[in-house]
């Protein structure tokens, strides 16, 4: 009778025990592997991957029209790599994992990365799209009549709803009968089985696919008709009023010998500025339409070189600072009084006072700095009238910077007395009772204890209140407006933060300036981002010192 000893044979015994295990069975495995599955759970799975390839389908097309192939490359891998995870029995961490990877590269990864880039570029008004379509918008608003010009009867209609669809124009040629439908992206004959006109004025009165529009509807989308621009080979078409349309000749033209437009009625000359991405005259004059490119480091640079905008940035940022830590301190300070008061065992009431006291954090705040705007009204203010005084809240610096924090004080204690109250709650009373029996009195046992434990434990609220703060538009935009202003530089008030800065001057008077706007914000980010580092390192020291 032989003995295996190579543990291949049946599980080995030990004297006077049972057979030892060395590690799950194969066949326990295999079953948790392949447990079966319900119909239920095999009906969701199938209407949640119908769903992916649904939405994936979908956004293939608009990938594929803009020849954007690496993008549905990755559409296709991932839709690709979705399938066999969910599919199979296997890789189960993985199916926990992914859709969280996937929504946070949506919403968080990829909004900073398209941020980012946008702030290296001149995005915005005047210069969203490629040259091509600088050039042909150029050229479609120079359209003007010229003797001669082509007449149409023009009908306004639309593929959608009449008030908000897009305008389409059905013209009808008088002289061959046609009739064509024309918008933004050109010019296109349609059946005549398909359509209704007059037999008098070849007007069109229905056509298939498009809603006309009545007089009535027509007049209220009278400005939409008259931008409204039809690009031809030999000009373009506009509107002569809501019944008559005419086809007219560009008077600038792009000029590919030279890589410039051209005015027929001035002779003047705008030549392409490949590093502005705008044509540009011998007297520094741009065309209103330019094109996207890339501009380096110049968003950043003229935050450090442009005067109007270097000398009040340094200001701003101080009160930026002043004002985040001024709001986030003083909530937590007043919501953590209130908490101590609250969590003594001799308050009597404790509960109703609760409710009363997180009502401020139970309304829409935006409602609040609105109703808090009118109260420190200096003519009808109820806190003028209550008080008997006659301050212009918002008329000086000081003031309309107190009003606001006072302002932000009220709206945001309650959260500070809620978490703060919890956190109590969790430090057990034995500690502060051994320091009581030592001999410390109540406020050497909340600075020795209490606090201490509370810091730990509120820190990271506390840094996001902090971060919250800085970027608080709401706060600035609907009390103050960032006023008051002084009488030289009407972009930059007393009141106002970065982010409020930023928006006035990238969406002033002057249009959108979105990778400028997106300039300020990353050095925003960046702000934001090493306080937070510098403070959750603290933050863990005070940690294991506390552990």
């Amino acid at each position: 009778m032989s003995t295996s000893l190579s543990g291949s044979g049946p599980a080995q015994q030990a004297p006077g025990r049972g057979p030892v295990r060395r590690g799950l069975p194969r066949t326990s495995r295999t079953a948790r592997n392949h447990a079966p599955i319900t119909a239920t759970g095999l009906a969701v799975k199938v209407v949640l991957l119908g769903l992916v390839a649904g939405i994936a389908i979908w956004a293939a097309f608009p990938l594929v029209a803009a020849e954007h192939w690496v993008g549905l490359g990755i559409l296709a891998a991932t839709t690709a790599g979705l399938g066999y995870l969910y599919l199979g029995r296997r890789h189960i961490p993985a199916k926990y994992l992914v859709p969280g990877t996937i929504f946070l590269i949506a919403f968080q990864v990829f909004p900073v990365l398209y941020t980012a880039s946008t702030a290296f570029t001149n995005f915005g008004d005047g210069h969203r799209g490629s040259k091509d379509d600088a050039i042909v918008a150029i050229q479609t608003s120079s359209v003007k009549q010229v003797p001669g010009s082509a007449q149409y009867s023009l009908s306004i209609a639309t593929q959608g709803d009449p008030t908000t669809g897009a305008l389409v124009f059905l013209l009808g040629d008088p002289k061959t009968k046609e009739v064509f439908a024309g918008d933004a992206g050109g010019l296109r004959r349609l059946d005549p089985g398909q359509v209704e006109s007059s037999s008098l004025t070849g007007k069109v009165t229905a056509a298939d696919g498009y809603t006309v529009l009545n007089i009535g509807q027509a007049s209220v989308r009278s400005k939409e008709i008259t931008d409204l621009v039809v690009p031809t080979a030999g000009g373009a078409i506009r509107s002569n009023g809501l019944t008559r349309a005419y086809e007219g000749r560009a008077v600038r033209a792009y000029d590919a010998g030279c890589d410039c437009v051209k005015d027929s009625e001035t002779g003047r000359t705008w030549t392409a500025d490949a590093q502005a991405g705008a044509f540009v005259a011998a007297d520094g004059e741009r065309l209103t339409q330019g094109w996207k490119v890339n501009v380096g480091l110049q968003n950043f640079s003229r935050v450090l070189t442009d005067d109007t905008i270097s000398g009040p940035f340094l200001g701003t940022l101080v009160w930026n600072f002043a004002f985040a830590i001024a709001s986030t301190g003083g909530t937590f300070l007043l919501g953590m009084l209130i908490a101590l008061a609250l969590h003594s065992p001799r308050m009597r009431g404790s509960n109703l006072y609760r409710v009363l006291l997180i009502l401020p954090y139970a309304m829409p705040s935006f409602a609040m700095l609105l109703v808090w705007r009118d109260l420190f009204n200096t003519d009808f203010g109820l806190v003028n009238n209550l008080f008997g005084l006659g301050v212009d809240w918002f008329g000086g610096s000081w003031t309309a910077r107190f009003a606001v924090i006072l302002v932000q004080l009220w709206l945001g204690y309650p959260y500070m007395f809620l978490v703060t109250t919890g956190a109590l709650q969790a430090i057990p009373r034995e500690l502060t009772e051994a320091t009581s029996v030592d001999g410390a009195s109540p406020w050497q046992s909340f600075r020795a204890v209490t606090l201490p434990l509370l810091l730990v434990a509120l820190s990271p609220l506390l840094i996001s209140s902090f971060a919250y703060n800085f970027n608080n538009f709401n706060a600035i935009y609907l009390t103050t407006e960032g006023a008051p202003f002084p009488a030289d530089n009407p972009t930059n008030g007393a009141t106002d933060l970065l982010i409020t800065y930023t928006y006035r001057l990238a969406f002033g008077a002057q249009g959108a300036e979105f990778g400028f706007a997106a300039a300020i914000s990353l050095l925003i980010f960046t702000i934001v981002a090493v306080v937070s580092a510098v403070s959750f390192r603290r933050t863990r020291k005070q940690e294991e010192v506390y552990s």
